[in-house]
Formats: C-alpha cells, sequence, structure tokens
C-alpha cells in the first residue's frame, strides 16, 4: 500500500516539475512527447544559431523503489553546431513556434 502511495506522490512532483521546466518563453518552438518530456528551441541569433533545450526523465533510487526526476540539459545548434547528442540533433532544424 505504500508503494502505491508513494508512486502517486512521485507522479505528481513529477508533473508540477516538468511543468516548471519545460515553460519556455512565448518566442520558442517546443515538441512535447516521443521518447522525450520536452524539445524546445530558443530564438534564432543574428548568426543563424539558436538554444535547444531537451528535458527527459531519469529514474532516481529511493528506498526499496524508485521515483522520476526531470533532467533539462541545454546546447547550442545552427550552422556548424550539431548537437553532441542525437537528441539535439533530431530535427537537425529550428523548431517554429
Amino acid at each position: 500500500m505504500r508503494r502505491c502511495i508513494a508512486g502517486a506522490g512521485g507522479v505528481a512532483a513529477l508533473l508540477v516539475s516538468v511543468g516548471l521546466m519545460v515553460s519556455a518563453p512565448a518566442n520558442a518552438g517546443c515538441v512535447y512527447g516521443g521518447g522525450y518530456i520536452s524539445k524546445c528551441d530558443g530564438p534564432v541569433q543574428p548568426d543563424g544559431s539558436w538554444e535547444r533545450c531537451v528535458g527527459i526523465a531519469s529514474v532516481v533510487p529511493s528506498g526499496f523503489g524508485t521515483h522520476l526526476v526531470p533532467v533539462k540539459q541545454c546546447a547550442a545548434m545552427g550552422p556548424g553546431r550539431p548537437g553532441a547528442d542525437p537528441a539535439f540533433n533530431d530535427p537537425p532544424v529550428h523548431l517554429a513556434p
């Protein structure tokens, strides 16, 4: 019984955290779902580059169980700046708002 209650609390905490984490500026383009919680691009800079942030869920051990914690990773994208992780390269173009 304790596991179910702790699990529900963990899911609620994840949803609140994800809501705070994935909020992006109004001019950012975002994609939600798939293999990632979110993928958001910031505005295009004069040199053609932009910042892409990817939100993923990380499993963290907790006592006899586990819970999910959102993790945000960002990298520079654009001409001559491919992201090191495949999560950043798909798609290789700016996500329009």
